[in-house]
């Protein structure tokens, strides 16, 4: 399961640079637990839509962008069981990595967007999604669309928000877990300041701090978070990133 999760992440990372790394890894857990294709799954603010890998050409293209971008899908792909793997001699190494039968596309839904409308275009064919049962006419051109309705997104937390007597730090997770939030006001401690669980599933901080600029991360399962709800970011000379707030 690590190997695929590496590999799922290169192919994430690769293809989608307006993830960050909270998403990135939100999104390889998601991918993970399919085991064929199905209906577009709602992801936080997007839409991770799949296809049967064997379609050669998989596309996709939205009626609030007019059609004028055809996104192309990635192939889901596996480790081999090398167990089974027979090398003859004088045979190069197979692949190590076989088709899950299963091809994807995320996208970022736009903001206030109610209804998401595509179409397909699968192997140069513009169609509507044959495993989405939603759609319609188009009334200018009569061709049909696939549409998706958006949930109402939560309005997301700001650590600005929170009491008036410092920064308050939320992060989501899987109730029963531990969370802490480290930064340059306690010396990137990841000990210091955890996080407490209210309602199941929410953690959060409030931390009493003056006027100044802060840099800070989260620390969960051993792995290092920026701030999801968050989009201010620096970046270290080692790539790694951390959230920044300014308190006035």
């Amino acid at each position: 399961m690590k190997t695929i999760g590496i590999f799922v992440l290169f192919i994430i990372i690769a293809s989608f640079s307006w993830a960050d790394d909270w998403e990135t890894f939100e999104l390889i857990d998601r991918l993970l637990t399919l085991s064929e294709p199905g209906m577009p799954i709602i992801h936080d603010n997007s839409v991770i839509f799949t296809a049967n890998s064997r379609f050669q050409r998989m596309g996709i293209a939205f009626a609030h962008e007019n059609f004028a971008n055809v996104y192309s899908f990635t192939p889901l792909v596996v480790p081999q069981d090398r167990m089974n793997l027979v090398i003859l001699p004088g045979q190069k190494f197979p692949d190590p990595y076989k088709d899950s039968g299963i091809q994807f596309f995320v996208y970022q839904v736009p903001e206030n967007l109610k209804e998401l409308e595509y179409r397909l275009v699968i192997n140069g064919l513009w169609t509507i999604d044959p495993i989405n049962p939603q759609s319609r006419r188009d009334p200018f051109s009569g061709l049909g669309m696939s549409v998706l309705t958006i949930p109402k997104r939560p309005v997301r937390p700001s650590p600005l928000n929170g009491l008036p007597e410092g920064l308050n730090f939320t992060f989501t997770a899987p109730p029963g877990e531990t969370v802490t939030v480290a930064g340059n006001f306690n010396g990137w401690d990841p000990y210091m300041y955890e996080l407490r669980e209210h309602p199941a599933g929410v953690y959060s901080i409030t931390i009493p701090l003056p006027s100044g600029t802060y840099q800070y991360v989260f620390f969960n399962r051993g792995r290092r978070y920026v701030d999801p709800h968050n989009p201010q970011r620096i970046y270290a000379r080692d790539g790694s990133a951390a959230s920044e707030i300014v308190v006035p």
